[in-house]
């Protein structure tokens, strides 16, 4: 087991935390992408998992890893890198992982999608034709030990897939909201219109959507997608001050900006997507971004420290908090943002950079015991590519840095 640290480097106001390395592209060319982040509160652990890649390309994805983090003594020990040998079907790829944690049964879940041989993402689109399958393992002990293979596709999607060119999951966490439900924030390219069984060309368009369980993982059904651009997504469950649930997905898109959206019936539709004009999106192509809801905190000397900016909302439980790069122009400069009132679309801070430099896709966790968040995100110093690193912070760094910077403008 092991744990290795770089050391913290300031970048602007605040000091950046300190990075572990958990998978490293090697020589060979072998490079680990696509980071999963789950926290398992009752025996205190993280599980990070990845995609181990024979190269950089989506079409050499092979299989997926995962690593497991005991929290000692005030730091987080990590097991050796382990393959999921059952998360597979013969002669498909297996990509996108999305885990999420059923309390009732304790049952983990890791969703992910399986696509035959190497096809790849942009020959589905262009011939209308999907070549990816649903798929899950569970474990009952935490990560452990997993159960075998199973194929959702045909129960879940059945002739829908007809009009999808693919399909994906996440990547990144799913949630079970507060009634039970378990949600799996999904998207898929919807072929538009058709002529002779292909797709009319610039009408297959990406749309994010959630994958849902009201019986503990049982069974599964979809939700309705959403009416806007969207393509990978995480969602959150905001409760308002009054107790009622909220479910917020936050989805990359090509025009300039993230594509947000609220549910009123837990997923199953989302109403009126729109732009969030403070949170930027690259203008070609976009990156994938991380969202986590976690519990308004009280006011206090230790939280509220110099914030002076943005008081506390009364109209919410719940406040949320993203990753991303923060740059417009390239996938870089990891940026963690603030949202203390989600139900109102101007509620995100400015961001704090917590790696400066190439970064890419993200996830979060949050550890509602210690009040402290971490983050599994794909770095580097040259290239995002090099690495997948693990960091974490407590919500009191995230808000003197915003308030700080906030203050300076």
């Amino acid at each position: 087991m092991g744990n290795t640290s770089s050391r913290s480097s300031f970048s602007g106001i605040k000091m950046q935390p300190a990075k572990t390395t958990l998978f490293k592209q090697e020589q060979t060319g072998i490079t680990y992408r696509i980071p999963a982040l789950i926290y398992l509160q009752e025996s205190r652990t993280f599980l990070a998992f990845a995609e181990k890649r024979s190269s950089p390309s989506d079409s050499d994805a092979k299989s997926i890893v995962m690593r497991r983090g005991s929290q000692q003594n005030g730091s987080t020990q990590w097991s050796d890198s382990q393959e999921l040998l059952p998360a597979r079907l013969p002669d498909h790829r297996t990509m996108n992982p999305c885990p999420v944690y059923e309390k009732n049964t304790k049952t983990l879940f890791l969703f992910f999608i399986c696509i035959l041989g190497h096809t790849p993402e942009h020959h589905q689109i262009w011939t209308g034709k999907n070549k990816a399958h649903l798929c899950y393992i569970t474990s009952n002990d935490e990560g452990q030990t997993w159960s075998q293979i199973k194929d959702l596709t045909e129960s879940v999607i059945g002739k829908t897939v007809r009009r999808w060119a693919t399909f994906a999951v996440g990547p990144g966490h799913g949630i079970q909201m507060e009634s039970g439900r378990l949600i799996i924030p999904a998207y898929a390219y919807y072929v538009h219109f058709k002529c002779f069984s292909f797709p009319f060309p610039f009408t297959v368009q990406p749309h994010a959507l959630s994958i849902y369980s009201d019986d503990f993982g049982q069974t599964w059904q979809m939700g309705r997608m959403l009416q806007r651009k969207s393509s990978e997504c995480e969602m959150a469950e905001i409760i308002d001050h009054e107790g009622r649930s909220h479910l917020y997905c936050n989805a990359r898109n090509m025009q300039g900006h993230r594509v947000e959206a609220l549910s009123e019936s837990a997923g199953l539709y989302f109403d009126k997507p729109r732009l969030a004009p403070k949170l930027v999106e690259m203008c070609h192509g976009g990156c994938q971004g991380s969202v986590i809801g976690f519990p308004a905190p009280e006011q206090s000397e230790e939280v509220t420290a110099g914030a002076t900016s943005s008081p506390m909302p009364s109209d919410v439980q719940t406040w949320l908090l993203f990753t991303h790069p923060t740059s417009r122009r390239k996938r870089k400069d990891l940026g963690v943002y603030l949202n203390r009132s989600p139900l109102h679309t101007p509620g995100w801070d400015r961001p704090w950079v917590i790696h400066s430099g190439p970064s890419g896709y993200s996830d979060l966790a949050y550890s509602e015991e210690t009040e402290q968040f971490a983050c599994l995100m794909e770095c580097g110093e040259k290239s995002e590519l090099e690495q997948i690193a693990f960091m974490t912070f407590p919500l009191s760094d995230v808000m003197q840095t915003i308030d700080e910077k906030e203050n300076t403008f």
